[in-house]
């Protein structure tokens, strides 16, 4: 690689598209991403892969067995996925996100306010982890006395967060 290709930046453009995870039992992953957090199925592959989505695009989570049907998730300690992040609108859509996961008894693992985002992080039946947040608006960030960005990781007033969920 050249010097001037390692020094040049990706085009801003540049974004994740969709992730795919392995998952032991995809009844159980669909129950999970549709039935939870009300993701929409739409395409199936027998009992092999599903692929899911909101608002109607082609997939952002592709969930298979291929090389996974009844397995157990990654042992502790060693690598892999740390955690996708599902990125919602607006603070109340992230709000009503968590209304979903408490009345479907899902556990979270921790709440952030990382100054330029709320996240909330919880497990899926995989053991895979995924962080759900809402970015503030960037003229709201955080930033240092150099002008840099300054992310923090405070908790979120998690009961403050529910009262801007729909009833």
């Amino acid at each position: 690689m050249s010097e001037t290709t390692a020094n040049r930046p990706i085009g801003a453009g540049v974004r994740i598209g969709h992730v795919h995870l392995k998952v032991a039992d995809l009844e159980r992953a669909l129950d999970f991403y549709c039935g939870v957090l009300g993701f929409e199925l739409t395409q199936r592959w027998g009992e092999d892969a599903a692929f899911i989505s909101a608002g109607g695009y082609h997939h952002h989570i592709g969930l298979n067995t291929w090389e996974s049907r009844g397995g157990s998730p990654p042992a502790p300690g060693s690598t892999g996925l740390y955690h996708f992040a599902i990125l919602y609108p607006n603070r109340r859509e992230l709000a009503e996100a968590l209304r979903r996961l408490l009345d479907a008894g899902v556990p979270l693992q921790g709440a952030s306010d990382h100054g330029v985002s709320e996240a909330l992080y919880l497990r899926d039946p995989d053991g895979n982890g995924i962080e759900l947040y809402w970015d503030r608006p960037q003229d709201e960030w955080p930033r240092s006395a150099e002008g840099g960005i300054a992310m923090s990781n405070q908790p979120i007033d998690l009961e403050a967060l529910l009262t801007e969920a729909p009833a």
